[in-house]
């Protein structure tokens, strides 16, 4: 076995055990960090396969941006993990068929021959890996680049609107009616009397 191949064993075993310890650890801020490992040890992947441009975005945007922006959250706003929990053993064998399912069809899809397709055209010498990736991205696979755009969008636009719903318990201002204000309304002067000192006899 080559050094390279062994490399890359160690590597896998780590994101494995990484990637297991994001949904089992019962802390959230524990699986985020196990979750930076996960990136970290793909990235570690990304290199022994030459696709250096992959690994540093890998490590860029989503270690040094994503995860550090989702552990401020989770260490903000303080969740009752324990109270979460209650309950969620009633939905496994429901996520379990999802899951099966889901493999299901991934299987078929790679056995269909899908993604057989024909290889780009060799670049020159001195073109790098950023360029060979852009090349096939869009032309060999501009379709499911331009598919994987569009679900994406909808996926922020579902955010927005979760994020906006309205609630009985939520406040919201009202800007346009902020800015109908007068000077009369926003201060109330009240005359409150003055207490006379209690004589003694």
């Amino acid at each position: 076995m080559s050094f390279q191949l062994g490399i890359f064993y160690v590597f896998a075993a780590i994101l494995v055990f990484a990637a297991l310890r994001v949904i089992s650890a019962r802390n959230p801020v524990h699986a985020a960090l196990y979750l930076v490992l996960a990136f970290f040890t793909s990235a570690g992947l990304w290199m022994l396969m030459e696709a250096e441009f992959l690994a540093i975005v890998l490590v860029l945007v989503y270690v040094g941006a994503v995860m550090v922006l989702f552990l401020f959250v989770v260490m903000m706003l303080d969740i009752d993990i324990a109270r979460l929990r209650v309950g969620l053993t009633r939905y496994v064998p429901v996520a379990a068929l999802v899951a099966v399912l889901m493999l299901a069809e991934m299987l078929l899809v790679f056995a269909s021959g899908a993604f057989d397709r024909a290889k780009p055209e060799a670049l020159p010498v001195d073109a790098g890996n950023t360029q060979a990736l852009g090349e096939i991205l869009y032309t060999v696979y501009v379709y499911p680049f331009e598919l994987a755009g569009a679900i994406l969008l909808v996926a922020i636009i579902a955010a927005i609107a979760l994020t906006l719903r309205r609630s009985a318990h939520a406040k919201h201002q009202d800007p346009s009616q902020q800015m109908r204000a007068k000077r009369g309304e926003r201060v109330r002067l009240v005359d409150i009397p003055r207490a006379g000192r209690s004589e003694g006899p």
